[in-house]
């Protein structure tokens, strides 16, 4: 199991079009993902869960992915956030 930090950095959060992008990204992996915000952990491929994390601009949120393809999830995670889930930083 790896774990690391992302802080959400897009104009507009964690909503529904970068939480789809998301999922879209951790359901192409065996890997498990788990991502919590503060005391709220959701399984990170389910988009109502990651949805309910309410994740606004600024949020830093754990991620903790465990499987045989833990670190190339992980990273792709990692890129998708860094680009800003393909929409402007705040």
């Amino acid at each position: 199991m790896i774990e690391s930090a992302i802080t959400i950095k897009n104009k507009t959060g964690l909503h529904a079009r970068a939480a789809a992008k998301l999922v879209e990204t951790t359901t192409s992996f065996a890997s498990t993902v788990e991502i919590s915000n503060g005391d709220k952990k959701v399984d990170g491929k389910s988009i109502l869960s990651v949805m309910l994390l309410a994740a606004s601009p600024g949020s830093e949120l754990m991620l903790k992915v465990e499987g045989s393809d833990e670190n190339e999830a992980l990273q792709a995670i990692i890129k998708l956030v860094e680009n800003n889930f393909g929409e402007q930083a705040m």
